[in-house]
């Protein structure tokens, strides 16, 4: 694992602040659209990230490079069509952070072209710092992808194939320590089972080339 810089850690803030905050808003506003009132009755329909953000899943993401926020709740029984709206619901957060991390890389297009200084020689920095929201959303986009539980993806997965939910207890029994694992492990002898950071390099590369860089 590379060691820690205080530096990144500085600038990834703002990113991850946004990022999961975006994120869970998503879950829950799908979750509303489908009939569920549950996030909205739990307060997690708002932009302030103290109501989105885990203490300890947002100390690991900065100093292990993976974590959580607090997941939206809801319940699968008031939603109209329970299957897709399920699959639904997985997706908003993750497509969430897609496009958040396309209109950072378009902002800093702009500001490029317009070429204005800012005060205090701080140009380079908000480019810096506008440049990490981007590659940490798309981060959370690609990790939040994978199929296995907690993430959004093994919800996706199950239920396009219809898995039965007894099947998909046992599995995210169990789901859950094989993701930690597989990440304490990949971290710590660099195997890169999971390509995460090839995968966000080559849409970050894809959404510069879009908007002109």
């Amino acid at each position: 694992m590379s060691s820690f810089s205080f530096h990144a850690a500085l600038l990834s803030l703002p990113g991850i602040i946004l990022g999961l905050t975006v994120h869970e808003f998503m879950h829950g506003w799908t979750a509303d659209r489908c009939g569920d009132p549950t996030a909205r009755m739990q307060g997690r329909l708002t932009f302030n990230p103290l109501k989105h953000i885990d203490p300890l899943g947002f100390v690991f993401l900065i100093f292990a490079g993976f974590g959580w926020a607090k997941p939206v709740m809801f319940n699968r029984e008031l939603l109209r069509n329970p299957r897709r709206d399920e699959a639904l619901i997985a997706v908003a957060g993750p497509f969430a952070n897609l496009v958040l991390a396309f209109l950072m890389i378009l902002l800093l297009r702009v500001l490029i072209l317009a070429a204005v200084p800012l005060p205090g020689g701080s140009t380079h920095y908000i480019g810096e710092l506008i440049l990490y929201t981007a590659y940490i959303n798309l981060g959370l986009f690609v990790f939040n992808l994978i199929p296995l539980p907690p993430l959004d993806g093994y919800h996706v997965v199950f239920q396009a194939l219809k898995i039965p939910q007894d099947i998909e207890f046992k599995f995210v029994k169990f789901g859950g320590i094989a993701l930690f694992a597989i990440l304490i492990i990949d971290a710590q002898m660099k195997l890169n089972m999971l390509p995460i950071g090839k995968a966000v390099a080559f849409i970050a590369k894809g959404m510069m080339v879009l908007t002109g860089f």
